[in-house]
């Protein structure tokens, strides 16, 4: 996030953001706080990317608490419940079974209104993508081998839990990665292929760089 912030100031149009941070890391409360300093120095360019976290090695060693994938889904939820509240109302109250507010004030707001789009990363019908039907602005999939006709049948499954949930699915933009490998081919085969990305809904696509490739940026 610090070095998010400094790319923000160095840039003028791209949109800023991380794919994805961990809602372990932080306490819901800061990490709105550090959202809002992102988003007022891009000047309302920030994508605030949520996950629940998933590496337990990264947490063991840096002596991080790791919940089971339940706990972890829960507190994503609640901790997404928390930011929305701060970003939104003058004064936020909330109690929760892991976080709790109690008259918390929060200035300034951000500059995109009333927050910055949340992009949760994940794909678990079960746990993860009922938070993310409840929340998202943009749902970042990972599918194996990324295909259409895999993300045709897991936005299936996410449609249905947005309508449980009360939600338009069609509130939530559909995003996936790229390798740069696959921006190799011919230029109609690659036409052919964001095509079919987008035939199946996706309108929102991250370029992933091998570790080589961001040297030479």
């Amino acid at each position: 996030w610090t070095l998010l912030s400094a790319l923000a100031a160095q840039t003028k149009r791209v949109r800023v953001g991380v794919l994805v941070t961990s809602n372990t890391f932080r306490n819901p409360a800061v990490l709105a706080k550090m959202a809002a300093t992102v988003d007022h120095v891009s000047q309302g360019r920030l994508v605030l990317g949520m996950g629940a976290g998933w590496f337990e090695l990264e947490h063991a060693a840096y002596g991080i608490p790791f919940s089971t994938m339940r706990g972890r889904a829960q507190r994503l939820d609640e901790g997404l419940e928390v930011m929305k509240l701060l970003f939104t109302q003058e004064k936020s109250t909330y109690t929760g079974k892991y976080y709790q507010l109690q008259d918390a004030l929060f200035e300034p707001k951000t500059v995109q209104k009333p927050h910055p789009p949340i992009l949760i990363g994940g794909q678990g019908p079960k746990l993860i993508l009922p938070v993310i039907a409840r929340h998202a602005n943009i749902w970042h999939l990972r599918v194996r081998e990324v295909n259409p006709e895999g993300i045709k049948q897991l936005s299936a499954t996410f449609d249905a839990i947005c309508r449980k949930v009360g939600r338009d699915p069609a509130e939530v933009e559909r995003a996936v990665s790229l390798r740069s490998a696959q921006l190799t081919e011919p230029a109609e085969e690659m036409r052919d292929q964001i095509q079919a990305f987008a035939d199946v809904g996706i309108r929102h696509f991250v370029i992933s760089l091998s570790p080589a490739e961001r040297k030479l940026l």
